[in-house]
């Protein structure tokens, strides 16, 4: 009887979002939803993102017996343009000395235009005690470098892939929690070599908020997004390419305290992937904006109860979305959308 309350309010709630969108929630636009792993060596997963390389989709997550064990590491797997490989663990927390490991965190996938597939991911015993580690690949995520730590005070992107910039460089939208969570912007103009940071944007006072994500708007100006711990997405603006941020205000899109992600198509709209709610991890959808402060719901991905979170979402060379996110910590699913069909 319980269940069929809880089903029945999460109905009531995506009708709810529906007539608060302005719009009819299209369906045409989902072209595939798979599980990316039917079965796998680990009980838990979480944190997944996606990539496209020259030889085809590639995508990451963190699994192992539950988030933040020491056994949890960095998982891959491949598209050969047919199916997904089997899952292959590529990074583990095991330091130097053999006998201390940590767990892996929040793996980063991000393809340069001319260099190496990148994999930038976190290894700690917890969020507010982790490093940033980075990889290369030179074929699509079969082979990989070994994984070198980045320099004290860089993290990489946290959980967001970077954005490449005009002139080469890698804006990483990037946060740490140890002294309240506070968002940061790192800079590498070399993949990863170098790195310049703007500093903290927040004082974790006012907005507690993490794992930021950056959209495009004309006129060099950026948008960053961020998870909060106030029950709203939060935004900060430049007006000069990254360089200078604005501060810190909310928006009225509700945040679950859950992660998002967004990318700018390459029509000019902005696309939101995030759980519209104030508790909880479902529904998930995916909203569509023309300036990136009026959303509107395009597709609803999930609504039944369960956790469906931390979506990662790219758009591939072909114009499709692909988007991959966290399935009941059981599974990665991967869904792909044709933005054309989007309201």
């Amino acid at each position: 009887m319980k269940i069929l309350r809880i089903a029945l309010i999460m109905k009531l709630a995506v009708g709810l979002l529906v007539s608060l969108s302005g719009v009819e929630i299209k369906t045409g636009a989902l072209e595939k939803t798979e599980f990316i792993f039917q079965s796998a060596p680990f009980s838990s997963c979480h944190a997944s993102t996606i990539a496209e390389t020259r030889s085809g989709p590639v995508a990451a997550w963190f699994g192992g017996t539950q988030e933040g064990h020491p056994d949890v590491g960095i998982w891959l797997a491949r598209h050969d343009g047919k199916s997904w490989s089997a899952p292959v663990e590529i990074a583990n927390g095991v330091q130097e000395d053999g006998k201390l490991r940590f767990p892996c965190w929040n793996p980063v996938l991000f393809q340069s235009k001319k260099g190496p597939l990148l994999l930038f991911y976190k290894v700690g015993p917890s969020p507010s005690r982790w490093w940033g580690m980075i990889m290369t690949s030179d074929d699509g995520g079969t082979t990989w470098s070994r994984p070198r730590p980045l320099p004290d005070g860089i993290l990489g992107p946290i959980k967001n892939k970077p954005v490449e910039m005009p002139d080469g460089a890698l804006l990483c939208p990037s946060s740490t929690e140890e002294a309240g969570w506070r968002i940061h912007v790192e800079r590498t103009v070399d993949l990863g070599r170098t790195w310049t940071t703007t500093g903290p944007l927040n004082d974790g006072k006012e907005f507690g908020a993490i794992q930021p994500m950056i959209l495009f708007h004309p006129a060099n100006r950026l948008q960053l997004l961020c998870r909060s711990r106030q029950g709203r997405i939060t935004e900060c603006w430049s007006e000069d390419g990254g360089k200078t941020w604005s501060g810190m205000k909310a928006t009225p899109l509700p945040n679950p305290n859950a992660g998002i992600d967004g990318i700018t198509l390459k029509d000019g709209r902005q696309l939101l992937v995030y759980n519209p709610v104030t508790r909880g991890r479902t529904p998930l959808v995916v909203a569509i904006s023309r300036d990136g402060r009026s959303w509107k719901t395009a597709v609803v991905i999930e609504s039944k109860p369960g956790e469906y979170s931390y979506p990662a979402v790219i758009q591939a060379g072909d114009g499709k979305v692909h988007i991959t996110y966290t399935w009941k910590r059981l599974r990665i699913m991967h869904v792909v959308l044709d933005p054309k069909k989007l309201p």
